[in-house]
């Protein structure tokens, strides 16, 4: 079922899009310390005196976590730009944020204005805040059913390929070097020239045109060229379905969304899922690996060579559960991944204490932290995203998205920000926090999460009927009322159960 162009437009777009927001998470660790000795140059050559240490932790800590601020704008800016320019249209005019970047941060050594970088990260975090709301809607629309987890995974992949890519470019031997690391911001702009040359010839998703532009002849020739395929008639009658619901709706606000009774568990999971993504520790391994292999004792040479190793086994992991997704299913990929990590936070704390003690301890940190890094991709790593998409409606995605970015981007802002004072802080036994929320998130997940692999939208709603306290008919009516009803009645239902503040049928 894999055409050749779903092929091309998924790696098309999680090119210019995922593997961004990957890069970006790693790229700024290896020239930590010679992005550091440039703020304190500049500072110098302004004030006349040497930054103190607080003040320069502080100012890096900024620069590492303000990305997230911009992912968080991003998050917030998707929605409208979505309805109005596509999810196709949205990726391509989203590169205008990423080489703008590109050029603030790669020039900011030759202006001596440590601002540009950090303004440089906040236009980063806006493209990757829009692309990883924007990307996952696309693909989800773009890919048969049957497939959908796999072709969801791609997000995730691409991800780990660009973290990975970050901490190739950073060797001593290519741009880890103090007179080469603007190239590392540089070459941000090489993926985003690939998908606008790319991704115009590749189709709108053809349940937007569908549903949102109500444009069946476009819709029906996007469906052959994904689908490979010339009768669609099939796939264009399954969406017609929804289609005639969504003739008399508008897209749903997030007060809305919140308020509707039948998807507020959905909600609720998507929340704890994606606060999980971030605050499960991953991120602060990214952003602070080198500090983290060197408190573990491994020689200062050796660092670079130890770190790419982690983003060659995320990028292995998160391609493994992109295989086996369909034949396992979502949920236990993401209990068991969340189960594995407490597992080896608890492991790597005891290494980190006894370190001292042992010799051969700092491998044992090491492998933890692979360990860790293979449990996350294998499943909290991509599912999220996935999930978000399986659960909502068309007229309820894009709100979806907003929240589930929104918790994505401030939690990855929190652990940015606070993991080196955390640290600090608690020293050795900083990781059992995290360990404990990945203990929460999956005990929520084993009492909450249904398994939605090859389910219908209908399907997974009625597997949250119950705890939404609504009964299967209603839920059915929530989604497919234009069958039982006329548009009056609609129309009518949909005011009185705004205004009630619960959905009585699907408008909501």
């Amino acid at each position: 079922n894999w055409s050749g162009s779903l092929i091309v437009a998924s790696l098309t777009g999680a090119f210019g899009s995922s593997f961004l927001y990957g890069y970006n998470l790693s790229v700024v660790n290896a020239p930590a310390v010679f992005i550091k000795k440039f703020y304190n140059e500049t500072w110098e050559r302004r004030y006349g005196f040497s930054v103190d240490e607080s003040t320069l932790t502080l100012l890096w800590s900024i620069t590492v976590s303000i990305f997230a601020i911009g992912g968080l704008v991003g998050a917030i800016i998707v929605t409208p730009i979505v309805k109005f320019f596509g999810r196709k249209c949205t990726l391509l005019l989203n590169n205008v944020f990423a080489v703008t970047a590109a050029l603030l941060m790669s020039l900011s050594l030759l202006a001596g204005s440590f601002e540009m970088l950090i303004l440089g990260r906040v236009i980063m975090g806006v493209d990757a805040g829009i692309s990883l709301s924007a990307l996952p809607m696309y693909l989800s629309e773009i890919s048969p059913k049957e497939i959908r987890g796999s072709l969801g995974q791609v997000t995730a992949i691409f991800i780990c390929i660009g973290v990975f890519t970050g901490q190739v470019l950073g060797l001593p031997e290519i741009f880890g070097q103090e007179s080469r690391w603007p190239y590392l911001f540089g070459a941000i702009v090489v993926p985003s020239l690939i998908q606008v040359v790319i991704l115009p010839f590749l189709p709108e998703s053809p349940r937007y045109l569908l549903l949102e532009k109500h444009n069946t002849s476009k819709a029906e020739k996007a469906f052959q060229t994904f689908l490979g395929k010339d009768d669609v008639s099939h796939e264009v009658e399954e969406v017609l379905a929804e289609s005639r619901v969504q003739r008399n709706t508008k897209l749903v606000s997030i007060l809305q969304l919140l308020r509707t009774r039948a998807v507020r568990w959905q909600v609720i999971t998507v929340v704890v899922t994606m606060g999980c993504y971030q605050l499960c520790g991953l991120n602060a391994i990214w952003y602070y690996t080198n500090n983290i292999f060197s408190e573990a004792g491994i020689n200062h040479e050796t660092i670079p060579y130890v770190t790419l190793s982690t983003g060659a086994v995320e990028t292995l992991a998160a391609v493994f559960s992109g295989l086996v997704i369909e034949r396992l299913g979502r949920r236990p990929l993401l209990i068991g991944g969340f189960g594995l990590m407490i597992v080896f936070f608890a492991v790597l704390t005891v290494s980190l204490t006894l370190q001292k003690t042992v010799q051969w301890l700092p491998y044992l940190s090491i492998f933890c932290i692979l360990a860790i890094i293979a449990s996350f991709c294998i499943g909290p790593g991509g599912i999220p995203f996935v999930l978000t998409g399986e659960f909502f409606q068309q007229s309820q995605r894009p709100a979806a998205f907003m929240i589930a970015g929104t918790v994505n981007w401030l939690s990855n802002f929190a652990v940015g920000l606070l993991f080196p004072f955390i640290q600090g802080g608690l020293q050795n036994y900083c990781f059992l926090v995290f360990a404990a929320i990945c203990f929460a998130g999956a005990t929520y997940l084993f009492f909450v999460l249904p398994e939605t692999k090859n389910k219908t939208l209908n399907e997974i709603s009625q597997a949250f009927a119950k705890r939404n306290k609504v009964s299967l008919e209603m839920q059915e009516m929530n989604h497919y009322p234009g069958e039982r009803k006329s548009s009056a009645e609609q129309e009518s239902n949909f005011t009185s159960s705004v205004d009630n503040g619960e959905t009585k049928q699907g408008i909501v």
